[in-house]
């Protein structure tokens, strides 16, 4: 097996994979989406043994591309890793970008690159496999179901190693990857990290007043009463999906996306026209949530639709209204997610304040390799730490979540 024609010259407990001379596998790595086949790319993003992953589409992953919001200028450069068999047919393929930088990732490795640049190390570029600006878990590397699926995805895992040395990088990050994966990773010697977000699960309710019946009384009372004063100044709100979107609706979303990204972060990830592409070609996916007074829209959250979950993006707002946000991210998305079906929530990264209003804490997963081996000592002794503090955090919030005792 090779990597875009490059020998395997390393020893194989740095996370590559170990395959025979005479594999006809190879690995080749290209620099946008545009030159991998999308019904290939999508048959190991989303086989049907699989609940649907809308971030992992080539369609939202190309719009990114296509966009601008990625690539020259952003400091993610795409360096996509792509699985072949002897014939050509794609086996599996694994999102990547080197990275200049570490924002828009949510998974915070700053104090990281301070201390190795402080120890006279350069940590930046490192390649991050990941879906850019968004901390939703899910499959990283993306392989054929199969008897070989696990083969394929340490080789790929390998490869990532192997361009990151050929590189000269600092290291790789795997980010919001599904524990299963994130087990097999921490076998092939890529450290491992968790981290917290908080999730709303529906085990089949009826109805958004069966969930209010699981919380204790003073619970259930406190988001009657938010959910009343949120709408109470003649605000109603909209669902908007499918052939319904139009670019009034992206128009009216973005500058509550604007408004939000000034205060918070200052420059936004995202721009005008990622929305209108995404509004093209995945339509289907799309859920907006609108809120509208005198005619107008004033809030509104953009939710993507999965095959078992609704995942909650983007929030913004231009009047401010008590509860309002609320009840647009969290209790709407309930009402939609009991409506259709859906298993659980996923309301994005962060916010102890949701664990009122029924979301419970839930760890995430990434996995991490670093070239230097000083520097992986480090954070391997940091990261042992930081998971036990994790848990224990956990195990308390769970103790305040609003349900019922017992």
């Amino acid at each position: 097996m090779t990597t875009d024609h490059q020998s395997h010259d390393h020893d194989h407990d740095d996370g590559c994979s170990d395959t025979a001379d005479d594999d006809p596998r190879r690995v080749r790595v290209v620099a946008g989406l545009a030159d991998i086949s999308a019904e290939a790319f999508d048959a190991c993003a989303n086989p049907e043994d699989r609940p649907f992953n809308p971030f992992v589409e080539h369609a939202f992953l190309q719009s990114l591309e296509e966009a601008g919001c990625v690539g020259k200028g952003t400091g993610w450069h795409p360096q996509h890793l792509v699985l072949e068999d002897g014939e050509g047919e794609i086996l599996g393929v694994m999102p990547a970008y080197l990275k200049t930088h570490s924002r828009g990732e949510y998974i915070f490795d700053h104090a990281f690159a301070e201390a190795y640049h402080r120890a006279g190390g350069q940590y930046y570029p490192k390649l991050q496999v990941a879906v850019p600006f968004t901390p939703v878990p899910g499959p990283r590397i993306l392989v054929r179901p199969g008897a070989e699926a696990q083969l394929n995805e340490q080789i790929l895992a390998g490869a990532a190693v192997e361009v990151a040395r050929r590189h000269n990088v600092s290291s790789v990050h795997v980010t919001f990857l599904e524990e299963e994966a994130w087990q097999r990773l921490g076998a092939l010697g890529f450290l491992q990290r968790t981290d917290q977000q908080f999730h709303f699960a529906n085990p089949g309710y009826g109805s958004f007043d069966d969930f209010l019946q699981t919380l204790a009384s003073r619970k259930r009372k406190a988001l009657r009463k938010e959910r009343e004063q949120a709408l109470s100044d003649g605000i109603t709100i909209e669902h908007v999906s499918g052939a319904d979107l139009t670019e009034a609706h992206w128009d009216a979303f973005y500058e509550f996306y604007i408004d939000t990204s000034d205060r918070k972060w200052g420059d936004p990830y995202l721009n005008r026209s990622f929305f209108t592409l995404l509004g093209e070609r995945m339509p289907e996916s799309c859920l907006l949530i609108m809120a509208k007074r005198d005619g107008r829209y004033i809030a509104g959250a953009l939710n993507l639709i999965g095959g078992d979950c609704l995942y909650g993006r983007y929030w913004g707002s231009i009047e401010h209204h008590p509860f309002l946000h609320f009840e647009v991210c969290y209790y709407q998305a309930i009402d939609f997610a009991i409506a259709h079906g859906l298993a659980r929530v996923e309301a994005g990264a962060q916010g102890q304040h949701k664990l009122a209003r029924g979301y419970v804490p839930e760890t995430t997963y990434s996995a991490h390799w670093f070239a230097d081996p000083g520097l992986s000592s480090a954070v391997e002794r940091y990261l042992k730490s930081e998971r036990l503090e994790i848990e224990r955090a956990n195990q308390i919030l769970a103790e305040y979540a609003p349900y019922k005792k017992g």
